[in-house]
C-alpha cells in the first residue's frame, strides 16, 4: 500500500479531507526547519565534560565503557573483555569498513565473524554512529553495514564508538545524521530503522523486579576510540 493510500485511508476515518492550505504550509514549515526542543543544560558543557558526562551516563545505566587511543588497539581491549566476562572469544561483527581495516589476524585469539547476527550469537561487536552525552545513548541507524540483528540477538554487545562521534544532545545527532544520509529510494534521510540504545535491554514490569535482557542483550560495553583531541582532558 502507498504512503498516499495509508494517509487517505486515516482521512476517510477521522472525516477529515486534504489540509487547509494555511495548516499545510505551516506544518511544511516545520518540518523544513528542524525547531529545537528544550536542550538540557547539562550537555551544553565543553569536550572533555561532555565525553565524562557520556561515561558517566553509560555506566548509571549498567553498561561499560574501555576508552583507547586508537583503532589498532581495538582488538586488545575487546580481548580483555571478553576475558573479564568469562565469555567466549567468538563474536560476529558487523561489516562496516572501519571494523573490517583493523588487522584482526594479528589477534589469533579472537574468532570474528564478519556478518548479521544470529539468535545463537553470545557476543557481538556493533559500529556505533553517535553517543548522546545528556543521557548516554548511542544512536545505531541501520544500514547495511550496521545490521540491526547485532543489537537484538547476542547477549553480550559491545559498539566501537569514536570519542568524536558524540554530541552533547538528541537533536545534535539528529543533525548528523540528515548532514550525512541520503536514502537512495526516498530522497530523505531516514533509514529503515533507528536504534536508541541506553545501557543493556531491561524490564522491571513484572513485580517491579529489574530483569536485565527483556527485549535484547543483557550488557552493553562500549569502546570509546579517542580520536577527537578536543575531547582529550
Amino acid at each position: 500500500m502507498s504512503k498516499e493510500a495509508i494517509l487517505g485511508a486515516i482521512r476517510r476515518g477521522l472525516k477529515r479531507g486534504p489540509l487547509p492550505a494555511d495548516q499545510r504550509a505551516m506544518l511544511e514549515g516545520r518540518l523544513a526547519t528542524h525547531p529545537r526542543h528544550l536542550i538540557p543544560a547539562r550537555s551544553r558543557v565543553g569536550r572533555p565534560e561532555q565525553i565524562a558526562l557520556f561515561i558517566r551516563n553509560v555506566e548509571k545505566e549498567f553498561g561499560t565503557v574501555a576508552r583507547v587511543p586508537n583503532f589498532a588497539a581495538i582488538p586488545q581491549a575487546v580481548a580483555d573483555y571478553l576475558a573479564a566476562q568469562n565469555l567466549p572469544a567468538r563474536f560476529a561483527m558487523a561489516p562496516h569498513p572501519e571494523l573490517k581495516r583493523i588487522k584482526w589476524a594479528d589477534h589469533p585469539m579472537l574468532e570474528v565473524e564478519t556478518r548479521k547476527g544470529e539468535p545463537t550469537d553470545l557476543v557481538s561487536l556493533q559500529h556505533g554512529y553517535a553517543g548522546v552525552a545528556e543521557t548516554g545513548t548511542l544512536m545505531l541507524p541501520s544500514d547495511p553495514h550496521r545490521p540491526t540483528t547485532l543489537n537484538l540477538l547476542p547477549d553480550t554487545e559491545m559498539v566501537v564508538l569514536r570519542a568524536s562521534r558524540v554530541v552533547g544532545a538528541y537533536e545534535e545527532a539528529w543533525d548528523l545524521l540528515r548532514a550525512e544520509r541520503t536514502d537512495k529510494q526516498t530522497g530523505g534521510f531516514m533509514p529503515r530503522n533507528i536504534m536508541w540504545v541506553t545501557g543493556p535491554s531491561r524490564s522491571a514490569d513484572i513485580e517491579q523486579t529489574l530483569e536485565l535482557g527483556a527485549h535484547g542483550p543483557r550488557a552493553l560495553h562500549i569502546i570509546l576510540v579517542d580520536d577527537d583531541p578536543a575531547a582529550k582532558a
